[in-house]
């Protein structure tokens, strides 16, 4: 059987190539027996694109590539052309062809595709993250979490923490009131990520009292009360001294501002 030498060049780490490689090669020898592949990573330069030509034009190799950039991809083309190889361009066509149905130049940048799969997963295990650490649920998340958001409850601290995940931020939260003493842990967080959250007993009292008649209960509750509202804000105020935390005023603020809020001083710091 004829031995087969395939080389695959990419920018990147060159796993498309070899995909793409293997898939045709199985067609033909289940297996891979009597195929050479080998990559070749990383190629930024022209010097490199003609060393590996000159390589393959020994080994009397086939060229496969994923090269994003148009001069790398032309220089490619040129040296195979002139030592005689074949090769096949297996990105240049589809960038060419988005480029023309979108109107809009290629980014041209190596990797693209991976960078993007690294965030897509970074942003999932801080959704993961807030949701198990949310709510006071898991005291040692607290010396993990990226943030720590502090307050009484109805201070928007969940859909925080859920809008700070999907900026790829691992948050957790800690409800604080009188008869419940603060875990341990939130104290020995660093105060330059931690943050209190803090609202009037006015605005307070009126989300509460919604609170309470959207679940079917009276809404003259001693949750809802002023009276019990302002015994948990002095409280909250207490906690936050101690610490040295931030504290934002979320009365009249959507949480996409307080998230800028927070996003802006944890970049400062």
């Amino acid at each position: 059987m004829k031995m087969l030498n395939l080389f695959i060049v990419s920018d990147s780490i060159g796993e498309t190539g070899e995909l793409v490689a293997k898939a045709a090669v199985s067609q033909f020898r289940p297996g891979l027996q009597h195929t050479k592949l080998k990559r070749f990573t990383h190629i930024d330069s022209l010097d490199h694109i003609k060393e590996i030509t000159e390589l393959a034009k020994e080994q009397n190799a086939i060229i496969l590539y994923t090269l994003v950039q148009t001069n790398m991809r032309d220089a490619l083309l040129e040296y195979c052309k002139a030592y005689e190889l074949d090769s096949v361009d297996l990105i240049g066509p589809v960038i060419n062809l988005l480029e023309s149905n979108l109107d809009e130049k290629p980014f041209e940048e190596p990797g693209l595709v991976r960078k993007l799969d690294e965030d897509y997963f970074k942003k999932i295990e801080a959704i993961e993250f807030a949701v198990k650490y949310d709510d006071g649920r898991d005291p040692r998340g607290l010396l993990q979490a990226d943030i720590v958001l502090i307050g009484v409850s109805r201070t928007s601290k969940t859909p925080l923490s859920q809008y700070l995940a999907h900026k790829r931020y691992k948050v957790a939260n800690v409800p604080l009131v009188p008869e419940v003493e603060p875990p341990e842990e939130l104290f020995l967080v660093d105060p330059a990520k931690c943050f209190g959250l803090v609202i009037t007993p006015e605005k307070l009292n009126s989300i509460r009292k919604e609170r309470l008649i959207a679940i079917g209960l009276n809404d003259d509750a001693s949750y809802a009360r002023i009276e019990r509202i302002n015994e948990e804000i002095t409280h909250f105020e207490k906690v936050v001294k101690k610490i040295g935390c931030t504290v934002i005023d979320v009365t009249n603020r959507a949480v996409e501002e307080t998230a800028n809020l927070v996003i802006n001083h944890i970049q400062q710091k």
